[in-house]
């Protein structure tokens, strides 16, 4: 009798301890779904970085995962903030991060709210800003402009600084071949061939963002360029296609664009999906970025001068590479939107030299004659925008006569 009774409590002690855990679970769950956020769902704030050059700074936000933002400009004192929504930054993350560059004079985070961080940038002067997102990883790139390149160039300079950019490097094979060819290794031959070749030319400069098999994160590239004050910024790839049969070389700038392949170009160098390359695409052409961009495109000459650069190159590519390659075929001078040309001033494009897919092109890729036709090549066309540029003619001691001899060296050369 006692044991039936002794029973029974347990059951009833079970029973209630049950019906507790029960309606804790549903307490617990109905929070998650009623809260911003879940503390899971929040992205992070990892890092605040930024580089600075003349007229120009680059802050970079890292973050674990995408988040969406606010942007506003406040005066009295001049500053201009963006809010993350459902976003969170960690005590041990740096927040304030002192500039003094004449553009901003500070870089300040917080946990403005419970799920939104704001990034605030205390300026000293600014004429425009642009703000992009990139992926893998996740990064929120912040671009602020101070005064027109024009005004503060060329006045008692004596050289002219080209950067190249050999593309990928590290853990970022890039493209790769049917029998192994990795893209940056080619790409990083070919820059500093092209190094090479320009290095006796006393009124150029040739910087390369790469000399060694390194990893350097797209947004690092042109900044690299901005704080160089570069003239020139050319970023060197080899193309890759699903059809093996693709053929070709194509010359890009950047701006936004409907053509397929292009996007599907982009995407690859950007290392995103074609899907989220449509999704940027669309956004931008909706949004007051594009008129933002396509103002600043006008107003640095850029897009303009980027044009005739690509045609440049894309022309002395093909006209050369062409006659030891009868396949090659010109697939033009394009637009998309390139990643590494983000935030350039200077006249900026992105040669597609070759398709390391195509194993025709691969194994020419892989010979040292072909690198030194291509890199001839590349060169050739530098020189030949340089030599008509006019901008170059206020640049003390350039010998245009020099220019157009070497030039021709090179076609010479480039025959035998």
């Amino acid at each position: 009798m006692l044991r039936g009774r002794l029973k029974k409590a347990l059951e009833k002690i079970r029973g209630r301890f049950l019906y507790v855990a029960i309606l804790y679970s549903c307490c617990y769950f109905l929070f998650q779904s009623l809260s911003p956020a879940g503390a899971s769902e929040l992205s992070e704030v990892r890092d605040i970085r930024y580089w600075s050059s003349g007229g120009y700074t680059r802050v970079v936000i890292d973050l674990s995962k995408p988040a969406e933002y606010m942007k506003r400009r406040l005066s009295d004192p001049d500053r201009l903030y963006f809010d993350l929504r459902n976003t969170r930054i960690p005590k041990e993350i740096k927040k304030k991060l002192p500039v003094g560059d004449g553009i901003l004079r500070a870089v300040r985070a917080g946990q403005y709210s419970s799920d939104t961080v704001r990034i605030v940038l205390d300026l000293e002067t600014m004429e425009s800003f642009d703000v992009f997102i990139l992926d893998d990883p996740t990064r929120m790139v912040i671009d602020v402009n101070a005064v027109h390149k024009e005004e503060r160039k060329y006045q008692g300079i004596t050289k002219m600084t080209v950067v190249l950019d050999p593309g990928h490097g590290g853990h970022d094979p890039g493209a790769v071949g049917p029998t192994g060819l990795q893209e940056k290794d080619v790409v990083l031959d070919i820059a500093l061939r092209v190094r090479e070749i320009l290095s006796n030319e006393q009124n150029i400069e040739i910087i390369v963002t790469r000399d060694e098999d390194i990893f350097l994160p797209l947004e690092e590239r042109t900044a690299f360029a901005m704080k160089k004050d570069a003239d020139l910024f050319v970023s060197i790839h080899a193309n890759a296609s699903p059809r093996r049969g693709a053929t070709g070389i194509e010359t890009y700038l950047l701006n936004w664009t409907n053509d397929e392949e292009a996007m599907r170009v982009a995407a690859r160098e950007n290392n995103i999906s074609l899907k989220r390359m449509r999704e940027m695409t669309a956004k931008y052409k909706s949004d007051d970025y594009l008129g933002i961009m396509l103002s600043d495109l006008r107003r640095q000459n850029k897009r303009d001068e980027s044009l005739k650069l690509a045609h440049h190159v894309q022309n002395s590519l093909l006209s050369h590479v062409s006659k030891v390659n009868s396949t090659s075929v010109n697939l033009g001078v394009k637009q998309a939107l390139f990643y590494v040309l983000r935030g350039a001033t200077m006249p900026s494009v992105l040669a597609e030299v070759s398709f390391i897919s195509n194993p025709l092109e691969e194994r020419l890729l892989s010979t040292d004659s072909y690198r030194a036709v291509v890199a001839r090549s590349l060169a050739s066309g530098i020189l030949n925008y340089l030599s008509n540029v006019s901008p170059l003619q206020k640049v003390a001691g350039m010998n245009r006569g020099n220019l157009h001899r070497k030039e021709k060296a090179y076609q010479v050369s480039l025959r035998h």
